[in-house]
C-alpha cells in the first residue's frame, strides 16, 4: 500500500485554545435499551465502544501536550433508540455516578480494544463535556413530550438536537449518499415531511435549543435552505462541510491495496455541493463543522494532491460563511480512520495530524478568524 503522508510546510501557528464541538460516546454492550439500533444496524450485531477515557486519551491529552488549552466539547448524538436515555448516560458520566469503569488497550492505528469492569467511581470521566446535542425524531406525534423528556435529562447542558437526515432513496449498504442512521425511516426524506417541519418549529419557539443539520448536498439544493429560511430565529449547524461525497472517488482501487491515483474532481457533485453551500451561507442563521474530512475525500491525508483540493474546499466553505459561522470539529470516536472517512478508508488522522492540517488550511487568515474557527465560534454557537 502507498505509504500515507507527505510533510505539510506551514509556519501557522497553533491556536492558543481549542473547544471540539463533535464527538461521539458510544457502549453498545453496557446500553442495550438504547444503543440496540446502533448495535445492530451499524456494527452487524457487533458491540462498538468508544469512551470518554479513548476520547481524553485520543484527542485531549495531544492537544495539550502541544500547549494548547483545550476549553471543553460538544458531546453529540450517536443515533439512540431514545434521546433522553443517551443524555442521561452522558450526564451520570460527566457528574461522575456511573459504575462502570473502562481499561483500555491501544491498539495499531488510533484504536481500542476495551473491556469492562464493575468499579465505583468518586469523580466525573468527562467534565470536558460541556454541552450536549440530543437526538430527537421531530416527526413523532408526541414530540412536544419527547422534547420535555430529553430537556429534563440534563440540568443545564443541553444546547441543540440532530436527527441524521441523509436521505436520496432507500438505504444501498453504503453505496450511495443515504446515510445507515436513515434506515429507521428508510427511503424517506425527512425535508419534505410535513411533520417534521413541525418539530423544527417547536425548536425555534424554545429559543434555547439549536439544529445540527445532517444531509446530503442535493438535500441542501431541493428542500432545506428553503425550510430552514423559513425559521430565522432558530440556529443550525451544518455537520461535517456539508457533505460532499467522494469527489474523488473511492480511497483505494478495486484490489484494496492500490491507491487510487486519481486527481480530478466530480465534478458534477461538486457543483451540487456548491449550489447547496452557497444558499445555506445566506441564511445568517446557519453555522457549519469543519470535521469528518475524510467523507469528502476519502483517504486525503496519503498524498499531497488530495491534501491540496481538500484544503481549497475548506477554504471556499470559509469564504462563503466566513470564520465567524465555521468551526472545526474533530469527530473523534472509535478511531481515526471512522471518525474521519465514516468508513470510507482505513486511514485518518491524529488529533494532532488533524490540528495541523486545518492550520495549513488556514495559512494567511488572521488572528481573530483562526481563534473564531478553532474555539470561537463553537463557543457562541453552543453557548459555552
Amino acid at each position: 500500500m502507498t505509504s500515507t503522508s507527505e510533510t505539510l510546510d506551514t509556519s501557522t501557528a497553533y491556536p492558543i485554545e481549542v473547544i471540539d464541538p463533535h464527538h461521539h460516546f458510544i457502549d453498545t454492550s453496557s446500553n442495550p435499551t438504547f444503543q440496540s439500533f446502533l448495535k445492530s444496524a451499524v456494527a452487524n450485531g457487533n458491540d462498538i465502544l468508544s469512551t470518554p477515557e479513548d476520547y481524553h486519551h485520543h484527542v485531549i491529552e495531544p492537544l495539550q501536550t502541544l500547549g494548547i488549552k483545550f476549553v471543553g466539547s460538544v458531546h453529540v448524538e450517536a443515533m439512540p433508540d431514545d434521546g433522553a436515555e443517551e443524555v442521561r448516560w452522558v450526564e451520570s458520566m460527566c457528574n461522575g455516578t456511573t459504575a462502570t469503569a473502562i481499561t483500555n488497550d491501544i491498539g495499531e492505528g488510533g484504536s481500542s480494544s476495551s473491556s469492562s469492569s464493575s468499579l465505583k467511581h468518586g469523580g466525573s470521566r468527562c467534565s470536558y463535556v460541556k454541552a450536549y446535542v440530543a437526538s430527537c425524531d421531530l416527526t413523532q406525534p408526541n414530540v412536544e413530550e419527547q422534547l420535555r423528556k430529553i430537556m429534563t435529562a440534563s440540568n443545564n447542558k443541553l444546547r441543540g438536537i440532530r436527527w441524521i437526515l441523509d436521505c436520496v432513496g432507500p438505504y444501498e449498504n453504503g453505496d450511495t449518499a443515504t446515510h445507515v442512521g436513515t434506515l429507521r425511516h428508510d427511503g424517506v426524506d425527512y425535508l419534505k415531511s410535513p411533520q417534521f417541519e413541525r418539530g423544527l418549529s417547536l425548536l425555534e419557539q424554545q429559543q434555547n435549543l439549536s439544529f445540527d443539520l445532517q444531509c446530503a448536498p442535493i438535500q441542501l439544493v431541493e428542500s432545506a435552505c428553503a425550510l430552514f429560511a423559513k425559521y430565522p430565529k432558530l440556529k443550525v449547524c451544518l455537520d461535517h462541510m456539508g457533505k460532499p461525497r467522494k469527489v474523488l472517488g473511492d480511497d483505494l482501487l478495486e484490489d484494496g491495496i492500490a491507491v487510487n491515483p486519481n486527481v480530478v474532481p466530480n465534478s458534477e457533485e461538486l457543483q451540487q455541493w456548491r449550489r447547496g453551500m452557497k444558499a445555506m451561507s445566506q441564511l445568517p442563521n446557519v453555522y457549519v463543522k469543519l470535521s469528518m474530512m475524510g467523507y469528502a475525500i476519502p483517504g486525503w491525508k496519503r498524498t499531497l494532491p488530495r491534501k491540496s483540493l481538500l484544503k481549497s474546499l475548506v477554504r471556499e466553505v470559509v469564504s462563503m460563511f466566513g470564520a465567524e459561522r465555521c468551526m472545526v470539529a474533530w469527530n473523534w470516536h472509535v478511531n481515526d480512520a471512522i471518525s474521519d472517512g465514516d468508513g470510507n478508508s482505513n486511514v485518518g488522522p491524529n488529533a494532532v495530524e488533524l490540528l495541523e492540517y486545518f492550520c495549513w488550511c488556514f495559512e494567511g487568515y488572521g488572528e481573530w478568524e483562526r481563534e473564531r474557527l478553532f474555539a470561537g465560534t463553537a463557543k457562541e454557537f453552543y453557548r459555552l
